[in-house]
């Protein structure tokens, strides 16, 4: 038997469970710290990574998982210590993915299921209650067909930006449920940087070696913080909307990258912001990449659920009968003068088992950087890096 479950996601939200969302966000924030130490183990360029993706993902499987596969994904994944109070944060989380006037911002969810395949009621009324997953059958035989379906279904939920996310190869006669939970955001900066400003500028890719990049440039009132521990700077620039902001991390020295990320479990924290008149050179950056994440999931303590003692017996069948295989990402983002497209698709893979107008501060972003993308109460939705903002495209980053 087999299942995969896929999304693609960024988010804003509002919450009246202050304390709940306090926990669910610091959560969120250990988890990213970690999965970027995986990602930068086996990645030296540029990547883009969907920490609450990856979460959302295993949050909805969880839901179908028992101890201790369950309670192993939970804790290690950061998610709340209980199934029930995971589909609690979940349940208020999701109905608010809603973009307005001022930015665009799409959710959907959808499980294909194998033809007469018996998924369990209860994880059914789940998905359906809690993830507003809707259901149809498929025939995974029709193994070209049915990853056309899926995939195109994909593309038009994610403004066509995430492609090719399942392999016609990955299903077969065994393939039972595909969960998907697809998302798309576009939103336009608060304070746009003109065009006619954008030019050609230096970028240190190290101490010493120079390339010459679009460089956007601007000034004005932003958050921004300097850390001494970290050796670093941080921008905060908003979105229209107030929901959704970017943070820049920028190294004070040029070679500063690697300190910085020996100390990356202090990036993604609240840190005191002050608001102040900032002169910002930025490269403009595109990103698209493929990240397998077994190894790395692995190595952070989720082992149980890929193995033949993986207890996924709420979605289906009986202890042992599925396990995941394999766990892949693929993400894309892309920045320029008026603002940001980014979109994400997480897939695990089951197999059958038995205001200060002073003299501006100068923040010129041209060295290697760190950045991520967080919603109001600060969750971090996409975090990643640029070492060369010309190379734009990596592919299979890794494997």
């Amino acid at each position: 038997m087999k299942f995969l479950i896929i999304l693609a996601l960024i988010l804003t939200l509002t919450m009246a469970n202050e304390v709940a969302l306090q926990e669910f966000t610091t959560g969120n924030n250990l988890f990213t710290a970690a999965i970027y130490r995986e990602v930068i183990k086996e990645n030296l360029g540029n990547f883009l990574i969907s920490p609450f993706s990856i979460q959302t993902v295993f949050a909805l499987t969880q839901s179908g998982a028992k101890d201790p596969t369950a309670t192993e994904i939970r804790n290690k994944l950061n998610l709340p210590e209980t199934s029930e109070k995971t589909e609690e944060i979940y349940s208020a989380i999701l109905p608010t993915l809603k973009g307005n006037e001022q930015y665009a911002l799409h959710t959907a969810n959808k499980i294909y299921v194998k033809n007469d395949y018996p998924v369990k009621e209860d994880f059914k009324n789940v998905a359906s209650n809690v993830y507003q997953a809707g259901i149809e059958n498929i025939d995974f035989t029709q193994k070209t067909e049915a990853a056309e379906a899926i995939n195109g279904w994909v593309q038009k939920q994610t403004n066509n930006k995430i492609h090719d996310l399942i392999d016609p190869n990955t299903l077969d006669s065994d393939t039972r449920i595909i969960l998907i939970n697809a998302l798309y955001f576009k939103g336009k900066w608060v304070y746009p940087f003109e065009s006619y400003a954008t030019r050609k500028r230096d970028f240190y890719r190290t101490a010493k070696d120079v390339v010459k990049v679009d460089t956007m440039q601007n000034t004005e009132l932003f958050n921004y913080y300097e850390s001494p521990e970290l050796k670093a700077k941080f921008l905060e620039m908003p979105y229209l909307g107030d929901d959704v902001s970017m943070v820049i991390v920028l190294p004070n020295e040029k070679d500063g990258l690697g300190f910085l990320e020996s100390q990356v479990d202090k990036v993604f924290t609240t840190h005191n912001f002050t608001q102040e008149r900032v002169s910002v050179s930025l490269p403009k950056f595109s990103i698209e990449n493929k990240v397998q994440l077994k190894k790395m999931l692995q190595n952070l303590g989720i082992k149980t659920a890929f193995t033949d003692e993986a207890d996924l017996s709420g979605i289906a069948g009986k202890k042992g009968e599925l396990a995941i295989s394999d766990v892949v990402q693929k993400a894309f983002i892309n920045v320029t003068e008026t603002g940001t497209e980014a979109a994400a698709a997480t897939a695990v893979i089951g197999i059958d088992r038995i205001g200060y107008f002073g003299v501006p501060q100068n923040f010129e972003v041209d060295h290697p950087f760190l950045f991520y993308i967080v919603a109001k109460q600060r969750f971090v939705l996409f975090a990643g890096r640029v070492t060369e903002p010309q190379s734009s495209v990596q592919l299979n980053a890794t494997k």
